[in-house]
């Protein structure tokens, strides 16, 4: 079955917009060779790279699973409002699925060769019904870890699920004043002598916002990465700062590579673009993203 444009004319496409782009900083330029290439050198870290669903949100989960694999990679985090495919636009990739919406949720996934690694959750409340049903969910899609901002009461009971349906839980931040776990210490004190599966998805992009350093923000995390919203931003401290391909803005995204190296941590790094631009431009953007990080990787690889 088809979803969308093909892997080859996605790959003509973008490389043809990307060729011959120089960087802004040290780091290899964008050509057609790099596109749906991945980060192999990434790969000899351990580390993987994921593209959110939620940088193609103009698209259904179909397209979005096209797109990801198109850009050579292998894990893709869905988020709970997007629709399954155009034909099933009322259908939406969470719990509420029938089990014929999951079995094409499954086989979109399969033929593309992607993984639904996480999930994006709006809430996951202090309520063992409403979460178990998640869970079980989760389970039967491969899900590793869901990505959310859980009330604080409900961490025991969560921590008690992610041990039980062996799935993880990375706790997100958005910036202040939108989200208590804007600064990573709030995130440590609920992972505090909890089960492993308790961890972070780090949103360096809000960290900027927020007017912290995202290096120091990783140090603090050690231990309980679980995830990454990766994100390079234009300015430092300003809300309405927008997204810039990674090493090219004020995140430091080659000082949190390094840290995370040092740390031997094996993250999950999403590819998070909130910036609207149109088709085109976004996955030039999403590439140049990618082929950057391997670059960084490689000299972190040896």
């Amino acid at each position: 079955m088809s979803y969308g444009m093909s892997r080859r004319r996605f790959v003509a496409s973008v490389g043809a917009f990307a060729g011959g782009i120089a960087l802004e900083v040290p780091l290899a330029g964008l050509c057609a060779a790099d596109v749906g290439r991945g980060a192999p050198h990434a790969e000899k870290l351990g580390w993987r790279i994921a593209c959110c669903a939620y940088t193609f949100r103009k698209h259904p989960f179909a397209e979005a699973v096209q797109k990801t694999a198109a850009l050579g990679l292998k894990c893709l985090e869905g988020f709970a409002w997007q629709p399954l495919s155009k034909a099933d636009a009322k259908v939406q990739t969470n719990e509420t699925m029938s089990s014929a919406a999951r079995r094409q949720m499954k086989s979109i996934l399969a033929d593309h060769g992607v993984k639904f690694v996480s999930c994006y959750l709006s809430e996951l409340p202090n309520k063992e019904d409403v979460c178990r049903k998640k869970f079980e969910w989760g389970k039967e899609l491969g899900v590793e870890y869901f990505v959310a901002e859980p009330p604080k009461d409900a961490f025991d009971l969560l921590a008690r699920l992610c041990d039980e349906y062996q799935i993880s839980l990375a706790v997100h931040n958005h910036p202040k004043p939108h989200s208590v776990y804007w600064n990573p210490e709030t995130v440590v004190q609920v992972c505090q002598g909890r089960t492993k599966r308790i961890g972070a998805c780090a949103d360096s992009g809000h960290w900027v916002r927020s007017r912290l350093d995202p290096v120091e923000c990783v140090k603090k995390l050690e231990g309980r990465l679980i995830g990454f919203h990766l994100k390079d931003l234009a300015e430092f401290g300003k809300p309405e700062s927008h997204d810039v391909p990674w090493g090219m803005g004020k995140a430091n995204i080659a000082g949190i590579l390094a840290e995370v190296k040092r740390q031997g941590a094996r993250p999950v790094f999403g590819i998070e673009y909130e910036r609207e631009l149109p088709d085109a431009e976004l996955e030039r953007e999403v590439a140049q993203c990618i082929a950057n990080f391997d670059h960084m990787a490689s000299k972190l690889s040896g």
